[in-house]
């Protein structure tokens, strides 16, 4: 019968092989359909599983720093740096508010804007009220003689504003007080400002936090910034002392890591993720938002889909069980009071019973008397600087957190762990609706695409203070000659240069020859 058929359509001409030819490559379209279809109903029931290839993550490699790739950290001039100029054109006074970090940045900043003016900068003030109810001061929690010494070719710096003798009266030079626009550029400070301090000899910029633009396009203002933050903010003794012996307790049992646990009142009430909490404790929250924030609708469902809540602490620990971390995990919480209390914390303790902070690691009276204020707030920073991880769990307006980072990277690249709150939000979603096969692969493949603290390109709106690269970093061996490492003996040459101008100033020799005789 085949046979016959095919005499058949042999004997009928071109048109019956035309339809043969049509009614297969019919045949063929509906099968790359079908296969198609398939392919996109699999990727829809995966969701966010993403494909079937297991991913891997090596908990035991981030405990050492990540790969440098050949850079490191270097904020020495590399170009014509002059020293600061025996005459200024007067004194620079700044209020420093906010908490230890915002004002660690606005300390930069001040350092910058004197250096830019060409004036004397006076030790900056910071704020005891707005935040901390903490009079230490600058005083007492940095090394106020390190950090003149530190800056002593950049800027003059003086603990206050002495007094001038005019027509034989002592008399008080007094600031005029301006209040700089948000994030100002140089501009402003070479006019208006500098304009101000001609007249009165002094300016009182206050307050003080994000008064000069982070991004400039002059990388030897940027690596002053650097200066500053690594090498000239150096907190006083006793609270090294205290956070070494903190971390040496920590690691007398190997490896730790340390988490900023961002669970707290004001951020959450500034992030307006308040759906999770009982009516009383929403009630609190509601009013300390209405209190200290501007009023806007905030919908808890949207803000969680797009990243915007902190993590709570049971999903933080399922992240590092997904990631490989045990129950072995030693971790050290910087946090202050964790709004929701036990209830929040426990499947977090459950997952990794090995919690410590300041407070269970060294109960030294003079810790526990101070752990509200700057000092315990320092004590946390130098143990995160220095734990072999660091983990951020809302890394948005925390500077706590962006600062660390920064330090961190600048310290050696030493490993972060930076969840993607926006990619993991739909995951965690989904595992409270009762998803959760896949669960953990889907973690993994996100916090893969995360950088672990390696040198990184800062694309908006990562901060300068949270990634300096490249300008606070060198090569040896660079592709591009403004990467490579200043020469070892650049302090010599720095310190040459201040020499000469000090022997060049006729004032000053005029002095040490009038100290010389009276020594005699």
């Amino acid at each position: 019968g085949l046979h016959r058929q095919h005499g058949k359509q042999g004997a009928g001409g071109g048109g019956g092989g035309a339809k043969g030819i049509y009614a297969k490559l019919t045949i063929a379209v509906v099968v790359l359909l079908i296969c198609t279809l398939s392919l996109l109903f699999s990727a829809t029931i995966g969701g966010n599983r993403g494909s079937l290839e297991p991913s891997e993550i090596n908990a035991e490699e981030l405990w050492e720093s990540a790969k440098s790739s050949g850079w490191r950290p270097s904020s020495a001039p590399r170009s014509d740096w002059p020293p600061p100029p025996r005459e200024t054109n007067g004194y620079l006074r700044v209020r420093c508010n906010g908490g230890l970090n915002q004002q660690r940045s606005a300390i930069c900043n001040a350092v910058l804007a004197a250096r830019i003016m060409n004036a004397t900068l006076v030790l900056p003030e910071l704020d005891a009220n707005s935040f901390w109810h903490d009079e230490s001061g600058f005083q007492g929690i940095y090394d106020v003689e390190h950090f003149i010494q530190t800056l002593k070719y950049d800027v003059q710096i003086v603990e206050s504003i002495p007094e001038i003798r005019k027509n034989g009266k002592t008399k008080k030079i007094k600031g005029y007080q301006l209040r700089p626009p948000r994030d100002a550029p140089i501009e402003w400070y070479t006019t208006v400002a500098l304009k101000k301090m001609q007249e009165h000899g002094a300016i009182y910029l206050t307050p003080f936090s994000h008064r000069l633009a982070e991004e400039i396009d002059n990388p030897e203002y940027q690596r002053l910034r650097c200066r500053v933050n690594y090498h000239a903010l150096r907190f006083k003794p006793n609270i090294m002392q205290l956070s070494e012996s903190i971390v040496d307790k920590l690691r007398a049992q190997g490896h730790f890591m340390s988490i900023h646990l961002r669970f707290e009142m004001d951020m959450l009430a500034f992030a307006g993720c308040i759906d999770i909490f009982n009516l009383e404790e929403q009630s609190i929250l509601k009013k300390y938002r209405k209190e200290n924030f501007a009023e806007k609708r905030l919908v808890y469902k949207e803000r969680r889909a797009i990243g915007k809540c902190p993590l709570t602490p049971e999903e933080v620990g399922l992240i590092l069980h997904a990631m490989g971390f045990d129950n072995s995990t030693r971790i050290y919480l910087a946090a202050g009071e964790l709004f929701g209390g036990e209830r929040f914390m426990k499947p977090f303790r459950d997952l990794f019973p090995r919690l410590e902070n300041h407070s269970s690691v060294d109960s030294s009276e003079e810790l526990v008397t101070n752990t509200q204020g700057l000092l315990g707030s320092a004590v946390d920073y130098m143990v995160c600087l220095l734990s072999d991880i660091f983990m951020p769990t809302y890394d948005g307006p925390s500077n706590f957190a962006n600062n660390l980072l920064g330090h961190r990277l600048y310290y050696g690249f030493r490993t972060t762990i930076r969840p993607d709150r926006k990619a993991l939000a739909p995951i965690f979603i989904d595992r409270e609706n009762g998803r959760t096969a896949g669960f953990e692969e889907a973690v993994r493949r996100v916090m893969l695409k995360t950088n672990f603290g390696g040198p990184h390109k800062r694309v908006s709106p990562e901060s300068f203070y949270t990634n300096s690269w490249p300008e606070c970093f060198c090569q040896v061996s660079p592709k591009n000659p403004a990467d490579k490492c200043p020469p070892d003996n650049v302090l010599e040459v720095l310190d040459s240069r201040l020499e000469n101008k000090v022997t060049s100033d006729p004032e000053t020799l005029a002095e040490k020859n009038s100290t010389s005789r009276t020594e005699r």
